[in-house]
């Protein structure tokens, strides 16, 4: 990659509704003509657990756990398995598909933008992998994200430590994930439904022995300010570019609100399988 300028905005701690809602705001605007790629930062308050696009709840997502916990339910427009975001950064990547550093493929697009999530991890002095499975992960029944880690994804002593998922419409990719900070088991698995307690603590065993957040791997506690210093400059280091800020306008602002209230808080989109 030859060194070029991206947007970064760092969007701050929203809610789960207003976070799914300026990621599609994002790429909204890239599909009207703004084709400078942008990156984004932002965390979550209340915490959310967002359902991948096609991902069902009935039976799946247990409703009482979520409320009990406090955490609102979102459905967002990339695939994959649900994640609870508490405790963690969070980014995304809008960028157009004919980008001259894009693959065609969304594999290939993966392992291009984790160039930014290893050199991330390196910064905090952590040696990750890029993931390269030989198989389909053997738990793809399950609802819960971070069990396994597919292509491209992060790994630090062979346990999943970023979990990301992309989409391509109108012409732009949307790539976003989550980098654990530290997490509360029993808060994720209670917002799972299963059959029984001895389900439940099964999977709690087997989530434990794949997947990993930065404060058990340091084995200290962990600033949010010295993450996102730390993937701010492995974004650019890895991806080879240099980022310049973005600032919403007021009327950026109210567009991602209208957006939030008309679709990211109806159960017609959350409830929609």
């Amino acid at each position: 990659m030859k060194e070029k300028e991206w947007y970064f905005i760092d969007s701050g701690i929203h809610s789960p509704v207003y976070n799914m809602a300026l990621d599609e705001y994002l790429l909204e605007c890239g599909a009207k003509g703004r084709r400078q790629p942008v990156l984004r930062f932002y965390g979550w308050n209340p915490p959310g657990l967002s359902i991948g696009y096609f991902q069902k709840t009935a039976g799946k997502i247990d409703w009482e756990g979520t409320k009990a916990h406090q955490v609102t339910c979102v459905r967002r427009l990339t695939g994959g398995r649900a994640v609870l975001h508490h405790d963690e950064l969070t980014y995304s990547v809008v960028i157009p598909e004919d980008d001259p550093d894009m693959p065609h493929s969304i594999v290939g697009a993966y392992r291009v933008l984790s160039k930014g999530l290893l050199e991330g991890f390196r910064a905090m002095g952590l040696s990750a992998d890029l993931a390269i499975p030989s198989a389909k992960p053997g738990s793809a029944h399950s609802p819960v994200c971070f069990e396994e880690a597919s292509w491209y994804e992060l790994v630090v002593e062979g346990r999943k430590a970023a979990g990301s998922a992309q989409t391509r419409q109108k012409g732009m990719i949307l790539q976003h994930g989550s980098i654990p900070i530290s997490v509360d088991e029993d808060e994720l698995f209670d917002c799972f439904y299963y059959a029984n307690t001895k389900l439940k603590e099964r999977a709690k065993r087997a989530f434990s022995g794949k997947a990993v957040a930065l404060e058990d791997l340091l084995g200290r506690k962990v600033d949010l300010a010295e993450v996102k210093k730390a993937f701010y400059h492995g974004f650019e280091k890895g991806l080879d570019i240099q980022l310049q800020p973005l600032i919403l306008t007021e009327k950026d602002v109210r567009n991602v609100l209208a957006l939030a209230e008309q679709k990211y808080e109806t159960d017609q989109w959350n409830k929609s399988r």
